[in-house]
């Protein structure tokens, strides 16, 4: 069963790589709970709407996303902890944006669909 879980974590896993890459907002307000806490590199508490809202406005644009080491630990059938780097590429506000980054994201089944329910990303050597 755990093979199984596993799986659908990293099938969303790379749903939400490919949303983040096309400013695919309507993908991404199904991936993001209502309830979500991110916590950038930067330090800043960010929540669903500033997420999206980074996407929509043109803002964020990422143009390359490469992932490594991705390692999840499931806790029961609802929740899954994913720890990975990421190589990202992009602009932010016009401006070459982009570096090393191991993102923490806890992924939640309690309403039937995997969402990110916390997130915390910081730089990575």
């Amino acid at each position: 069963m755990s093979e199984i879980l596993e799986a659908e974590v990293m099938k969303e896993e790379e749903n939400l790589r490919v949303a983040m890459l096309s400013s695919d907002v309507n993908s991404l307000n199904k991936y993001l709970a209502e309830n979500l806490i991110f916590t950038n590199h930067f330090g800043q508490r960010l929540n669903k709407s500033m997420d999206l809202e980074a996407h929509e406005s043109g803002s964020l644009k990422i143009t390359s996303i490469e992932l490594s080491d991705q390692k999840i630990l499931l806790s029961g059938q609802n929740t899954a902890v994913v720890s990975v780097k990421a190589n990202i590429e992009g602009t932010y506000s016009g401006k070459p944006a982009g570096g090393n980054f191991t993102f923490t994201r806890v992924w939640s089944k309690d309403t039937g669909q995997w969402q990110v329910i916390a997130a915390h990303s910081g730089t990575a050597a």
